[in-house]
């Protein structure tokens, strides 16, 4: 995990900072998506398993699916924010 120090950072790290956190959270949602694939495996390959527990078990990696979607939303919109702003050669410290 990076740590993060109070400073006086430019713009243009401050900028870099949010976006390298970004792809922290996304590089989570990777694994937790790969996680529920690996669960729907297991479950498929179980010689017990019923229709019922097949049914919970999408039922279940369907709501983590639709979370980890609202959540690639909101990350999209915090680059969206910067769309353009390194373009800017002008590196000014950050209040």
């Amino acid at each position: 995990m990076p740590v993060i120090t109070p400073g006086t950072a430019t713009r243009t790290q401050a900028i870099t900072d949010v976006i390298e956190s970004v792809a922290l959270e996304e590089t989570a949602l990777s694994h937790i998506l790969n996680a529920e694939g690996e669960k729907i495996q297991k479950m498929v390959a179980m010689q017990d398993a019923t229709p019922e527990i097949l049914l919970a078990t999408n039922k279940s990696v369907e709501s983590m699916v639709n979370a980890v979607s609202r959540l690639e939303m909101i990350l999209q919109s915090k680059l969206s924010v910067f769309d353009g702003c390194l373009c800017d050669n002008t590196d000014t410290a950050v209040e």
